[in-house]
């Protein structure tokens, strides 16, 4: 049997609630509005991540970053190995390629914390449980940086994951 090269690709798109509104809505309804951002070229974030090694860079100083979509990015990059670890290891037991869409869910607390992270199935094209339960894991080990109106922050972001002989 020939060894499978691997390559993981990311796309990421961002979908990250708005800071609110100076005024409120005369209802009391609070009103948002939602940035989006696309990472043009799915290598971006790969090409920016670290080596999965020792000799590793340290983790992005969240604490001089605003919170940004780039930031976001940013965070997520720092992490991209892992991401990719876990679909190696679901390739390497499944033994077939699999390729698809993962699309995640987390809420970045007022302390940058990941909270309620989950992957939304309805949306998500690859349905390994174990794969989830490991994309997870490392989504909730994430730090970033602190919203700056100190509220939740949802965010949506899909990993498109493909495998490359």
């Amino acid at each position: 049997m020939k060894p499978i090269a691997l390559c993981v690709v990311l796309a990421a798109t961002l979908a990250l609630a708005a800071p609110p509104q100076a005024k409120k809505p005369a209802s009391g309804a609070e009103s948002s509005a939602v940035m989006k951002g696309l990472v043009k070229d799915a290598t971006d974030i790969g090409s920016e991540s670290p080596k999965a090694d020792p000799n590793a860079a340290p983790p992005p100083d969240v604490t001089k970053m605003p919170f940004t979509q780039d930031s976001v990015k940013t965070v997520m990059a720092y992490h991209y190995p892992k991401i990719q670890a876990c679909y190696e290891e679901t390739l390497a037991s499944k033994g077939k390629v699999l390729e698809g869409k993962l699309l995640t869910s987390f809420v970045v607390t007022a302390e940058g914390m990941v909270k309620d992270a989950k992957i939304l199935k309805k949306t998500t094209t690859l349905r390994d449980p174990k794969l989830h339960d490991c994309v997870v894991a490392v989504l909730s080990t994430m730090t970033f940086p602190k919203p700056p109106d100190a509220r939740d922050r949802p965010i949506e972001f899909p990993f498109n994951l493909k495998a490359i002989r």
